[in-house]
């Protein structure tokens, strides 16, 4: 089993945004797709069938199955992660899903998954190729206890539930203007400690992951909307466009406008 791609798609609101991930598309031969989604209303298209979607669902879809998000409710929007990786015939991630995992079902999971497919994006998307692997046994693992009826998840230990709840602050507060101390309070914690934690749980700080999340969001609306640069950041809480602009291509190595120009995305292709 390989793990293609991972990434945390944080609230659709936009005409644009909707049409881009409402898109009907499918993948190819061997290629398996996640979606397990933490907030919102909407329904998942698989195949035939029309699922609602609840924060906490995951969807599994099978190669060369036709899928869509309908996401209409711009007042309750949706958010997820989505996972997508290639299994051979042989292999026993295959095997598995062909004989153990319904893929014509909708699994309720619950909401407590921020950290594990935040791991999973950060390892899977790795350059080093222990890390990758690593991602894929934990995947493996996740799949065969969705096999065996996996329902709410509990990690046991109090550091990882505090990261979770930290994830969840921070996932929903994009748009806002979150401090360390406004988080910190919230998880009622020390700074101090909760940086340390963060930091040994996820490689990175909290506000750098914060920043990374905005910066995210922000890669979004520049390929899937034409809003301008300037109310992109405005909408992100950045201090100016500069502040913006400079703390974007920290993350991506080129300006917003840069990025725009080379990825942008012409909306029901792809």
């Amino acid at each position: 089993m390989t793990i293609r791609d991972v990434v945390f798609v944080y609230q659709m609101k936009s005409r644009e945004e909707l049409q881009w991930h409402g898109r009907y598309h499918r993948h190819g031969s061997q290629e398996y797709e996640v979606h397990y989604f933490i907030q919102g209303n909407g329904n998942f298209l698989n195949g035939d069938t029309n699922y609602g979607i609840k924060p906490g669902s995951l969807f599994l879809t099978s190669p060369a199955v036709y899928h869509s998000i309908i996401a209409n409710d711009i007042d309750h929007p949706v958010s997820y992660y989505a996972l997508l990786f290639y299994a051979d015939p042989p292999e026993e991630a295959r095997e598995l899903l062909l004989s153990h995992i319904d893929t014509g079902r909708v699994y309720n999971i619950g909401t407590n998954y921020r950290f594990f497919f935040e791991e999973l994006k950060e390892k899977g998307m790795s350059d080093h190729i222990l890390l990758k692997k690593s991602a894929e046994y934990q995947f493996l693992s996740f799949l065969y206890q969705l096999s065996d009826g996996l329902q709410q998840f509990n990690y046991g230990s109090k550091s990882n539930h505090h990261i979770e709840k930290a994830l969840r602050i921070l996932q929903t507060s994009v748009m806002g203007n979150l401090t360390l101390g406004d988080l910190a309070e919230k998880l009622e914690l020390t700074e101090s400690y909760l940086v340390r934690l963060f930091k040994q749980k996820m490689s990175m700080t909290p506000m750098r992951y914060y920043r990374k999340l905005k910066i995210e969001a922000a890669s979004s609306m520049l390929i899937n909307t034409e809003q301008p640069v300037y109310a992109i950041s405005q909408k992100l809480q950045f201090y100016s466009e500069f502040h913006f602009s400079k703390c974007f291509k920290q993350f991506t190595g080129l300006s917003p406008t840069a990025y725009r120009k080379n990825y942008f995305q012409i909306l029901g292709q792809g």
